[in-house]
């Protein structure tokens, strides 16, 4: 039907319905009379009412909506959309009776579909209303909007993610996909439904966001947006909220007892990070976790008696007595009770009494019993001096007789009366030295009371003043007996006896050496050109080294910026000038070390590590690193066992790793806390053999156990052509103030002779202990009977007083014939200083960027870089590495530079591979399985790295070890 014929229809019918009213009206106006029908109350003097009106809807998808009308008294209802009528063929009616008013009541329905609402196009939403009919008029009900329902997939903005300290506050923010109707928000957390009625500490209810008034630590977790309305639901993006705990120092402990029961000594006291500790990747506490002062210890003072009282008067029982007191001075600080009787009797009557019941003159005197003993001693006296007389005798009998004027004495000669030793027998086999199947003894053996060797009165110091002069050495009472014309020394100090309490006077000591015995070193100038290597680095970084000496610069990856090179260098200071500015009770660890330029711009620190000759306990040493300033003057940058966010110092039993920001001079020093506190000594001898001479010259080098400071002895020796007769062996030597004493022990006297009393030379302690990375050596001149003796066997014994001792066994070729060097450095020089890019690395550049994405990234369940820290055992003083902008690669740099000997990467796959293992049991949910997958991946990516890395660097097997 057209619009104009549908409209002319409607008109009509209208028209009809009027007039139907209207007649309706009439008939019953003329018959007002007539009685109404029972069943019908009378309402027709009212205008339809709408019992129902019909309600807004939306259409989901393509489902037709329904709009109801009800009205009483109505004749007729029909509805209009949109200003039109609807067809009647579209209404659905029925009328029905009200059982509670009696009223007929009329009902209207109509189908609206989703193409009738797409085919509107107006100004306003689709609408319909009903109009209902009664005999008065008309009523029209409210207008109805129907609207096609959607909601779109993508949200107008979607949560992030928060790391907030406990108590802040956390906002979330929601704006929900558009939508008819308008999406409901709701918010899940951990897929678990959030509702500000069960808890006042969340608001939901500010347009849409997710408020936390004061963030709890069970409020981290994984949050959720949840928009839906009739259509459909929509999550956004989870946002992962960290709810974490700086952490806070304790309060401090009380201070220690003073570490040494006499004299100077330190106490500490500490405090842990705990109060509260660091959670969720919080922040680690600043500052130090120990604090050490010095102490003095009151020493303990012995007792003493003062004088005895009168005697008293005579008894009846024929006595008298006297007293004395242990107070002169009294016993103080544990120091010991007085020896002793402080009371004494005696008889006094002199017989003319009894005592019990005997006189006295039958009481045999005290006197007449010692009598014999002095007999007795002056008679083993006098065949002692008769015993001295003959053997004065003898040697000088055999002084007029013998070639050198005195006899020929061995070290047993000079150690009669003392302990006896067993020592390892010669070994067999090829008599040239050095061959790489010979294993160093290492062994340490006894402690010794008592002197080995002769005492001189004064100190000797025993060294060759230069290269090419040969020296005589022998004892200072040789030089007293006029023996020894030809002897020299470069100094002479008075004998000092050093007492046994190291905290009272081991600083004076060590003034003393400074003052008068630095120059005491042989042949080694404090003139020394140093140790120098340099190289150009880029973004990749790299790694610079002095060979052989146990000191490395590693350059991390990234540490210099895209499209710069920095040229570096590193120095190695040679002479005694810079050490000597330190504090007199410091002795040098180690080498002192430079790197450079000065304003060295990098984004991350560097690790350098030097090798170091202390035995690391922090019961018995104060190990600092220092700086020199502008001035030449040291500071302290920190001390080892202390916590520090300016530089990280990580010692291993024989390097010290450090990780540095300021380019400069480091040097690593210590200072001994107690007398336990030692010190490592290498231990070599070499020989030459004087071209158309009989003498054969023994030379013993006691020096700190670093690769540098042997490298001295091994440049000395290479210009003087000395053979390396024995394995160096390593010495603890002990801060007790005692010498250290070296001897020559069983050297044939029917093939060799050497002069009496030079069998033993002695260092003190502050030329040992304040060596500061200069070697030390003396000399034995032996020289043979016969061309025709062709080997040399003896046994060199170097021991510290009341200390250690080591035997170097001497068994070599003597003859002239062999003019090769036998070969005594076993490492070979290697040219490579500095390697840059990836070959300089162990760990390759990706596993490395992997590891660090997977481990700087903090998680609520504590798989953070602290947790690798601990795995790779470097988690002291994490404060450090939480300063830096990527913790995990910082802690790979110290790493690598604590690993460079080692040619696999195995303990590091091995630490990750424990890491995977423990988040893989800890947490079922699939974002963590695959992060401990990644974290498996890359183990197993390092298993055999190494191998690779080790073939690239074999050309060069001690370019890393020194």
């Amino acid at each position: 039907m057209g619009a104009l014929t549908k409209g002319r229809y409607l008109v009509l019918r209208g028209l009809l319905l009027l007039i139907y009213c209207t007649a309706s009206v009439i008939s019953k106006g003329g018959a007002t009379g007539d009685a109404q029908p029972d069943a019908v109350p009378s309402v027709q003097g009212t205008l339809p009412h709408f019992i129902q009106e019909p309600e807004d809807a939306y259409i989901v998808k393509s489902n037709p909506i329904k709009l109801r009308c009800r009205a009483v008294p109505a004749l007729q209802i029909f509805f209009k959309c949109n200003g039109e009528w609807v067809h009647q063929n579209e209404h659905f009616s029925h009328e029905y009776k009200d059982l509670n008013t009696g009223l007929k009541v009329r009902e209207v329905m109509i189908n609206v579909s989703r193409q009738q609402v797409e085919d509107f196009h107006g100004p306003e939403d689709y609408w319909c209303l009903c109009v209902a009919w009664s005999h008065l008029g008309t009523s029209k009900s409210r207008k109805a909007t129907v609207r096609i329902a959607y909601l779109r997939k993508n949200f107008e903005q979607d949560p992030q993610g928060k790391e907030v300290p406990i108590n802040g506050m956390i906002v979330l923010h929601c704006r929900p996909p558009e939508g008819v109707p308008a999406a409901e928000v709701e918010w899940l957390k951990n897929e678990e439904l959030v509702s500000s009625l069960t808890d006042d500490n969340i608001d939901t209810r500010a347009d849409h966001n997710l408020i936390i008034n004061e963030a709890r630590l069970s409020d981290s977790g994984n949050y959720t947006c949840l928009a839906s309305n009739v259509v459909a639901k929509r999550r956004s993006a989870t946002a992962t909220v960290i709810v974490f705990v700086n952490g806070g120092w304790s309060l401090w402990t009380e201070w220690s007892a003073c570490n040494a029961p006499c004299g100077r000594g330190v106490q500490k006291r500490s405090r842990t990070c705990t109060n509260p500790a660091p959670l969720n990747g919080g922040a680690f506490c600043e500052g130090m976790s120990v604090q050490k002062i010095t102490c003095n210890a009151p020493c303990p003072i012995d007792g003493g008696w003062n004088e005895w009282s009168q005697w008293t008067v005579c008894s009846s029982q024929c006595e008298r007595q006297r007293t004395r007191e242990c107070n002169s001075p009294v016993p103080r600080h544990r120091g010991k009770m007085c020896e002793g009787n402080s009371e004494a009797t005696e008889n006094c009557t002199d017989g003319l009494c009894t005592q019990n019941r005997k006189l006295l003159h039958d009481v045999k005197p005290q006197s007449m019993e010692s009598s014999n003993d002095v007999a007795l001693y002056s008679g083993l006296g006098a065949g002692i001096i008769t015993v001295a007389i003959l053997v004065v005798a003898v040697m000088l009998y055999r002084k007029n007789h013998s070639e050198y004027g005195v006899d020929v004495i061995d070290s047993s000669a000079l150690t009669g009366g003392f302990q006896s030793f067993n020592f390892k027998n010669t070994r067999q086999g090829n008599p040239l030295l050095l061959n790489s199947s010979m294993q160093p003894d290492l062994t340490v053996g006894r402690t010794y009371s008592t002197p080995l060797c002769f005492q001189d009165s004064t100190d000797k110091e025993l060294f060759d003043p230069l290269p090419d002069i040969k020296v005589k050495v022998q004892s200072s009472f040789m030089v007293s007996l006029g023996v020894a014309e030809r002897a020299e020394f470069h100094a002479k100090a008075p004998a000092e006896t050093f007492p046994r309490d190291l905290s009272r006077d081991y600083c004076s000591t060590m003034d003393r050496r400074k003052k008068g015995l630095l120059t005491l070193n042989g042949p080694f100038s404090s003139c020394k050109e140093p140790l120098r290597t340099t190289g150009v680095f880029g973004h990749h970084g790299g790694r610079l080294v002095v060979p052989n000496t146990g000191v490395s610069l590693l350059v991390p990856h990234g540490s210099v910026a895209e499209n710069m090179s920095w040229e570096m260098y590193m120095v190695i200071n040679q002479g005694e000038a810079s050490v000597q500015t330190l504090d007199s009770c410091e002795i040098l660890l180690g080498p002192e070390v430079t790197y450079g330029p000065p304003g060295l711009d990098l984004f991350c620190p560097v690790a350098m590590t030097i090798a170091h000759c202390a035995e690391v306990d922090a019961e018995n040493w104060n190990i600092q690193l220092k700086r020199r300033t502008q001035d030449s003057k040291w500071e302290e940058v920190m001390s080892v066992e202390e916590e520090s966010t300016s530089c990280y110092c990580l010692m291993d039993s024989t390097s010290c790793h450090l990780l540095l920001d300021q380019p400069g001079s480091y040097a690593l020093v210590g200072e001994p806390l107690t007398q336990a506190a030692i010190k490592r000594l290498k231990l070599a001898v070499f020989g030459t053999m004087e071209v158309g001479s009989m003498s054969y010259t023994l030379r013993v080098y006691c020096v700190d156990d670093t690769p540098h400071a042997f490298q001295g002895v091994v440049a000395a020796e290479k210009t003087r052509g000395g053979q390396l007769l024995e394995e160096p062996k390593m010495l603890p030597f002990r801060a007790n103030t005692f010498s250290l004493q070296v001897s020559i022990q069983d050297v044939p006297q029917f093939l060799w002779s050497i002069k009496p009393f030079t069998t033993c030379q002695e260092f003190s302690f502050p030329q040992v202990w304040c060596s500061n990375q200069q070697p030390l050596h003396c000399a034995f001149s032996l020289e043979r009977y016969s061309p025709a003796t062709a080997q040399l066997s003896c046994k060199i014994s170097v021991r510290q007083v009341k200390g250690h001792e080591q035997i170097l066994q001497v068994y070599t070729a003597v003859a002239e014939t062999e003019k090769e060097s036998v070969p005594f450095f076993m490492q070979t020089d290697c040219t490579i200083t500095s390697q840059t890019g990836p070959k300089a690395f162990k760990i390759p550049l990706s596993i490395r960027q992997r590891i660090c994405a997977t481990f700087d990234t903090a998680n609520a369940k504590g798989k953070d870089w602290q947790l690798l820290a601990q795995k790779l055992h470097l988690d002291r003083n994490l404060g450090y590495f939480a300063k830096q902008r990527s913790p995990s690669a910082v802690i790979l740099s110290l790493w690598e530079a604590r690993h460079q000997d080692t040619s696999d990467l195995d303990s590091l796959a091995s630490a990750l591979e424990e890491i995977g293992k423990i988040h893989s049991k800890s947490s079922p949910k699939d974002q963590d399985e695959c992060e401990s997958d990644s974290i498996h991946i890359q183990a197993s990516s390092l298993y055999g790295t190494g191998r690779l890395t080790s073939q690239n660097t074999e050309d060069c097997a001690s370019e890393y070890t020194g």
